[in-house]
């Protein structure tokens, strides 16, 4: 009986979560379905325009492309892709601007290749939230589970 009450806060608090929290969720869960799915239009269509991508890897200076770079790219490629969230990632609102940042793990052919964190920015249009840019983490090692 003791554990029910922390049981249900928690529970309350995981359902806590606003509809717009859900939905920018959603959209970077949408990258990454496209991903998976090699479908460069479900990719271009969570994002605005001008997007762009910024990377981080282990060794050598940040990286930047343009988002329709990206989808063009995740199109093109072969295999199987998988890109998940290994935790709830956080999410900030403030109006019409929010920012989705967690820890990652990315699969190539069902075989581990990389973690990181996704730090994405998202603005609310009227077609509903957007991706402006995507930071990223990519690392090799110290990699939970892994």
């Amino acid at each position: 009986m003791r554990l029910i009450a922390p049981l249900l806060l928690f529970a309350l608090f995981l359902s806590a979560q606003s509809a717009d929290e859900k939905e920018a969720v959603a959209i970077v869960q949408k990258v990454f379905d496209g991903m998976k799915a090699h479908d460069a239009d479900m990719i271009r269509s969570t994002m605005l325009p001008d997007s762009r991508l910024y990377a981080i890897r282990d060794e050598g200076p940040a990286s930047s492309s343009a988002a329709a770079d990206f989808a063009a790219n995740i199109g093109r490629a072969t295999g199987d892709l998988v890109e998940r969230f290994t935790a709830r990632p956080q999410v900030l609102i403030r109006g019409r601007m929010a920012q989705v940042w967690g820890e990652y793990e990315f699969l190539r052919d069902g075989k581990f290749n990389h973690c990181g964190v996704d730090s994405v920015s998202l603005f609310k249009t009227a077609d509903g939230w957007k991706i402006a840019a995507i930071a990223y983490t990519s690392e090799t090692t110290g990699c939970p589970g892994h």
